[in-house]
């Protein structure tokens, strides 16, 4: 009942959803935002595969802030996305299999024996966040592939696998070390080989040192924008939260990821949730609007976060990312949701 409900309720958003993106109100939306100091960022809108709106906003707010059309943000776990995606390559080549035991690759893994690279894939696996240790975010200084193994393995499991789903930055770095070795290479040469060369993606990169044209993260004190003085360090999270991008470039990820022109459609179909049984699928995640389904992954780091999703009936695909955000990035997100479906929403206020 619940998923036929969701399927009318779709029906009648996508004959609401206009073919032609309203830019005015679009626009008046981000003058609002960006004349109230609300936050920092950028969009990009894609319809049938092309760019239809774009805008930046607030960075006139940040004095002496140096940027151009290329600059990236930092987009946090929407790098899961794409390590899921390789993982899915691996799988199509025969290399790997969805069933194949974590024990293969690292039998030190506490329940190793029992997880398997599905379980890792969609947060079944049981195992923890080793991002946070002692409560807190401890990746913020360099640390070593041994201290991270060695806390992944001190945390032990949560649960049985396939017992609950629990978002699992453990499960995402263990998947990244498998494409590793499996390619035999480093992660920032795979997605380069796989999907940055070609897709011919000028503005989405791993990780790599002395990175340049990256948006610094900013937080908002005393009104005005300062720069966040710590955030992660982002070679402790390679795969599962180092990329940067624009939102162009995002966008031109996952519609040629939707319209199966990295993997084959077959594949696709197993990253997705299914409908009325889960919100996680293999590397993909599900976002209803009032029975408006996007499908996507969000990101954050210490100070710069994102979303880029797609919904398949329409065709349309949205990425934000910001560096100053003082509107959480789901409510961001919702409203510009609300503004393509013409539906009514209130404008933020942060007093």
């Amino acid at each position: 009942m619940k998923i036929k409900m969701a399927f009318l309720l779709l029906t009648l958003s996508n004959c609401i959803f206009s073919q032609t993106i309203n830019s005015e109100k679009l626009d008046n939306y981000f003058n609002y935002i960006e004349s109230n100091n609300l936050g920092v960022g950028s969009l990009s809108i894609f319809k049938n595969g092309k760019e239809v709106y774009a805008r930046n906003f607030g960075q006139k707010n940040i004095p002496h802030l140096v940027y151009n059309k290329d600059t990236r943000y930092q987009v946090g776990s929407v790098t899961k996305m794409m390590t899921a995606t390789l993982i899915f390559k691996l799988i199509e080549e025969n290399k790997l299999n969805l069933n194949d035991k974590l024990s293969q690759f690292y039998p030190e893994i506490p329940n190793s024996n029992k997880i398997s690279i599905k379980n890792l894939l969609e947060h079944t696996s049981g195992l923890g966040s080793y991002v946070v240790k002692d409560g807190e975010v401890w990746v913020t200084e360099k640390v070593t592939d041994k201290q991270i193994m060695d806390l992944i393995v001190a945390q032990g499991k949560n649960f049985e696998p396939g017992e609950k789903v629990a978002y699992s930055n453990s499960a995402y770095y263990l998947l990244t070390k498998i494409l590793e070795e499996k390619y035999k290479k480093p992660f920032n040469k795979i997605i380069n080989k796989e999907i940055i060369k070609p897709l011919h993606l000028k503005n989405l990169t791993s990780f790599t040192a002395n990175q340049k044209n990256v948006f610094l993260p900013y937080r908002y004190d005393n009104n005005a924008w300062n720069i966040l003085e710590k955030d992660i360090d982002f070679p402790n999270v390679i795969g599962v939260g180092d990329v940067s991008a624009t939102p162009y470039d995002l966008n031109v990820f996952i519609n040629n990821l939707f319209h199966n022109k990295i993997i084959k459609k077959e594949s696709l179909q197993q990253m997705v949730p299914i409908l009325g049984k889960e919100d996680w699928g293999r590397g993909i995640a599900l976002w209803d609007f009032d029975g408006i389904l996007f499908y996507g992954h969000g990101g954050d780091t210490l100070g710069s976060h994102a979303i880029l999703f797609y919904n398949k009936e329409a065709d349309i695909s949205i990425a934000y990312d910001t560096n100053g955000e003082r509107i959480n990035k789901d409510d961001f997100i919702k409203n510009i949701v609300y503004l393509l479906y013409n539906k009514e929403f209130k404008l933020p206020e942060i007093n």
